[in-house]
C-alpha cells in the first residue's frame, strides 16, 4: 500500500482570512491523522496573501499536539532564511516534545520575493552567491559535533542536547536537488506540483545515485502532487476552477487569496488564458477517486515513488477535507484506530 501524506500551505481564500486558515490547518491535520495519512508537512512562505503560515516550526508544534500518529514536519524550512543553529535548536525541541514524529524538510529557495528575502536576512551573515551547502553542512555539524579542532562553535551546544535532529529531507524541483539529495544520503521530496523538470527523471536519478550515510541507509523518494478529488469528475472540475484562476493570476504576477468558485467560473477568460490553464493542468490531478488514481498511477509507477504527498487547495474547507477522504479511500489507506 502506497503511503499518502499531506502538504499544506494554510491557504487563504477570499472568504477565509489568514487566522482562520491556520485553524483550518489544525482541523485538517486531525482529519487526515484519523484517515491513516503518513505525514503532514507545512510550507514556509513569506508576504504571500494566499499563504497564512510563514513559520512551519510553530505550526508543527501545534499540530503534533492535537494529533496522535501522523508525522508532522516542514515542507519545508527555507534554510537560507535562517541561522542553522536556530533550526537545529527548534527541531531538536520539537523532537524532544514529540519523539519519533517530527520531520525536517529543507529547501534552497527563499519562499518569497527579493525584497522580503532581504528583510528576512538583513541581520544575518549574508554571503555572496548560493551558500546553501555551507548552511546544510553547518546544520548537520550541530548534530554530529564534528566542527574542526579550534573552531569557535566547539563550545556551543544546540539544546536540548539529549534529543536528536529529526530525519532530514531535501526538497527540490530540479536535477540539482535530486543529485544533492543522493550525494548527501538524505530523503528526497520532489515538487511535481510546480516543477518544470521531469519528476520521473529526478526521482530515478536520485535512487540510482544514492549514497548511504549516517542520515539514511537507503533512498526514499516522495512525490508531491496537486490534486482535487470529489465524488464526480464534474464536481471536481468545479472545485478546481478556483486553483485554475489562482494559478493564472500568479503566472501574471498577481498573488492573491484563492478566489471563490463563483468568481472563477464567471471570469472572462481569453483563449490565451485557457491555453495557460491547460498547460498548468499537466501538474494538477482532478476528478473522481477512480479518475485521479488512474491519472496518478502511471507517474507513481514510472518514478518508483515511495510515497505520495498531496496538496489540495479548495475554496471550501469541508470540500478539501472530503477530497483527502476520497483519496484515502481510493488508495485504500488503513484508518487509525479510534
Amino acid at each position: 500500500m502506497l503511503p499518502l501524506s499531506v502538504l499544506d500551505l494554510s491557504v487563504v481564500t477570499t472568504g477565509t482570512p489568514p487566522a482562520q486558515a491556520l485553524r483550518n490547518s489544525i482541523d485538517l491535520a486531525r482529519h487526515v491523522d484519523a484517515l491513516g495519512y503518513r505525514r503532514y508537512w507545512l510550507a514556509e512562505h513569506h508576504s504571500l496573501p494566499s499563504v497564512a503560515s510563514p513559520s512551519p516550526d510553530i505550526m508543527i508544534g501545534q499540530i503534533a499536539a492535537v494529533t496522535q500518529q501522523i508525522r508532522v514536519g516542514s515542507g519545508g524550512v527555507m534554510l537560507p532564511n535562517h541561522a542553522p543553529l536556530v533550526i537545529a535548536e527548534r527541531f531538536k525541541m520539537l523532537e524532544a516534545l514529540f519523539p519519533g514524529r517530527i520531520d525536517l524538510g529543507i529547501g534552497r529557495a527563499p519562499g518569497t520575493d527579493q525584497a522580503t528575502a532581504h528583510a528576512l536576512r538583513r541581520r544575518l551573515d549574508i554571503r555572496e552567491g548560493d551558500d546553501f551547502l555551507e548552511r546544510l553542512q553547518e546544520l548537520t555539524l550541530w548534530e554530529t559535533r564534528g566542527f574542526p579542532a579550534g573552531h569557535p562553535y566547539n563550545n556551543v551546544i544546540a539544546m536540548p542536547d539529549d534529543a536528536p535532529l529529526p530525519p532530514i529531507w531535501l526538497l527540490g524541483s530540479s536535477d540539482y536537488s535530486s543529485e544533492l539529495a543522493a550525494q548527501v544520503g538524505m530523503g528526497f521530496a520532489f515538487a511535481h506540483h510546480f516543477a518544470s523538470f521531469d519528476a520521473v527523471e529526478a526521482l530515478t536519478h536520485y535512487r540510482a545515485n544514492f549514497r548511504p550515510t549516517r542520515w539514511r541507509e537507503t533512498p526514499y523518494g516522495i512525490l508531491a502532487v496537486a490534486a482535487v478529488v470529489a465524488e464526480t469528475d464534474e464536481e471536481a472540475e468545479r472545485l478546481a476552477s478556483s486553483m485554475d484562476l489562482n494559478r493564472l493570476r500568479r503566472d501574471r504576477g498577481r498573488y492573491e487569496p484563492l478566489p471563490s468558485i463563483e468568481e472563477a467560473l464567471a471570469y472572462p477568460y481569453t483563449e490565451a488564458d485557457r491555453a495557460s490553464i491547460a498547460r498548468n493542468r499537466s501538474r494538477l490531478f482532478v476528478g473522481s477517486p477512480a479518475t485521479v488514481r488512474a491519472k496518478l498511477t502511471p507517474l507513481i509507477e514510472a518514478s518508483r515513488a515511495d510515497e505520495l504527498m498531496v496538496i489540495t487547495a479548495t475554496y471550501d474547507h469541508e470540500a478539501r477535507k472530503r477530497s483527502y477522504t476520497l483519496l484515502a479511500d481510493a488508495f485504500k489507506l488503513q484508518r487509525a484506530a479510534a
